[in-house]
């Protein structure tokens, strides 16, 4: 059995920066030379191996077995459910009530700062409470291309959007893996992660409207924004500390559209015209209600199929269908001889893209297409990826190679060791980790024991230092190869993620940064009065 050494170079400081050289060489291929994201991918990936066999003494065939154990859990955790979510809306594209959707969007606004808040945000946010995975990217870009937006500046928006919600994504599975990790309440986490992404949300609508349209947007669209990202805000805290983290992200999305609708309502604006998209094309006649029912159907049924799985009955049969096995041949202790875990969880039941599959089988009847078209749409879904699937693939290899290897516990020990500052850092710990995994709940399953640590070292909160990670964690999730392979192949542009990365990269720290301000604060008596007991 291999057994992980933090340390394998006799310096903590040395050790670090060999087990940060993958990350960097990773950001930098996709921001600096705009590598494609399958060739920035493998690149890293054989960087990382070359590094857990030659630096941190892995056997290659263990090295290589942990890329195959990593490739397999993005099946099931990213790609089965992207396929669905954008097989969905390409059925509703086939059956032509998308261009109905889109209309309906329009009819709240005809600004399109306003309707990058209401799709991108809001109804994004929607998106990342059922389903997560990238599904909100996706399914978010194509429709603001649908509305005349520029493909690049629509994933772009889509990504920078989907920050805010992602800590309680998917029914609030990151607080709850983060809670199995630790072995600390849920909704103790779930609090405190309220308590900070409810103040970056307030934020995000107005980095949107700046990204649509520059200052000129901020100094017309602000009222728009501020009614947005302050209902939403004020949604999540109220609800992931006084009612439940599950329904977070779903109630502040519901509250935020109405707060849009409102402030929409009460002004009167001329028409704006911001320039990168096509237009969208009109229609003189006006959509039936049958029409729009219709076209909204699908993500009806959406909320309908993932509500009913959170049931006890519903969730008990889903289950049977799950296979647990070990990985054969992969067998690894942490150092302090701890067996890692390295089953693979087969889950094809209640998992996240099979609720999505059946959604959008239940759908069919309702949009009139036929099973045998359903089929072959769903074909095309797949090869509308293309070289995504590789760069989805390979970036998962990459982080399995690199935390089973050992050298994700080294970048955390390092930043662990810096003592009470460990408290500005905690959520860059949490951000690597989504940079790697591309999930909040996976850095949360990476560095949720680490921060627990470090927290009792320091005698900080662990609540505290937990959260942090997750919101963190959530500011890379623009960033992180995956979620820009989604977007891009969203958005017919594969091969572009360089240079999506480059328009989203800043935002990303500036956010990081904001957070860290804030985590630090939270430990000192400024604003320590906002972390809840354990």
């Amino acid at each position: 059995m291999y057994q992980q050494d933090p340390n394998p170079t006799g310096s903590l400081l040395l050790s670090a920066l060999l087990a940060l050289l993958p990350l960097v060489v990773l950001l930098v291929l996709l921001g600096v030379f705009r590598w494609q994201a399958h060739w920035a991918g493998l690149t890293t990936l054989a960087l990382s191996l070359a590094i857990a066999v030659l630096g941190y003494s892995m056997p290659l065939g263990l090295a290589l077995n942990s890329a195959a154990y990593g490739a397999g859990q993005s099946v099931l955790v990213v790609l089965w459910i992207t396929f669905n979510a954008i097989w969905i809306y390409n059925l509703t594209v086939h059956s032509g009530h998308f261009a109905v959707l889109r209309r309906a969007f329009s009819s709240i606004s005809d600004d399109p700062r306003t309707q990058a808040i209401v799709i991108a945000f809001s109804f994004g946010a929607l998106l990342e409470a059922l389903a997560g995975g990238g599904g909100p990217v996706a399914i978010c870009s194509v429709m603001l291309i649908a509305l005349g937006v520029h493909p690049l500046k629509a994933a772009t928006l889509a990504l920078v959007a989907d920050t805010a919600p992602v800590a309680f994504g998917g029914m609030g599975n990151p607080i709850t893996v983060l809670s199995s990790v630790t072995g600390l309440s849920a909704d103790a986490y779930g609090a405190m992660a309220g308590r900070q992404v409810s103040i970056l949300a307030v934020l995000i609508p107005f980095l949107l409207v700046f990204i649509v349209d520059g200052r000129r947007g901020l100094r017309e669209a602000w009222p728009v924004a501020l009614a947005a990202g302050l209902s939403f805000g004020l949604a999540q805290f109220v609800v992931s500390n006084y009612i439940s983290y599950r329904l977070c992200d779903i109630i502040a999305a519901i509250v935020s559209v109405g707060a849009v609708l409102v402030v929409t309502k009460l002004r009167r604006t001329a028409p704006v015209t911001v320039g990168g998209g096509d237009g969208p094309d009109e229609r003189p006649v006006p959509d039936s209600r049958r029409d729009r029912a219709v076209a909204f159907a699908p993500y009806a049924i959406i909320v309908a199929v993932f509500s009913l799985a959170q049931f006890d009955a519903v969730k008990s049969v889903l289950n049977q269908a799950t296979w647990v096995f070990q990985w054969p041949g992969l067998q690894v202790a942490a150092a302090s001889g701890k067996a890692v875990s390295t089953s693979y969880t087969f889950n094809i039941g209640s998992a996240t893209g099979t609720l999505l599959l059946i959604s959008g089988l239940l759908a069919l009847p309702v949009l009139r297409i036929s099973p045998l078209t359903a089929l072959r749409v769903y074909g095309r879904t797949i090869r509308q990826f293309g070289w995504a699937i590789l760069a989805i693939l390979s970036v998962f290899a990459l982080s399995y190679v690199m935390n089973l290897s050992g050298q994700i516990i080294t970048l955390g020990v390092g930043l662990a060791g810096t003592g009470a500052f460990f408290a500005f850092l905690s959520p860059i710990v949490g951000w690597f980790g989504v940079t790697i995994t591309g999930t909040d709940a996976g850095a949360n399953a990476l560095f949720g024991g680490l921060q627990t640590t470090a927290a009792q070292q320091v005698g900080a909160s662990p609540i505290l230092f937990g959260a942090s990670n997750s919101s963190g964690g959530v500011m890379a999730k623009m960033i992180s190869p995956q979620n820009l392979a989604i977007g891009t192949a969203a958005v017919g542009l594969v091969g572009k993620e360089g240079e999506v990365f480059r328009r989203v990269f800043g935002w990303s720290l500036l956010l990081l940064l904001a957070m860290c301000v804030l985590s630090y604060l939270q430990s000192t008596p400024v604003l320590g009065w906002m972390v809840p007991s354990p």
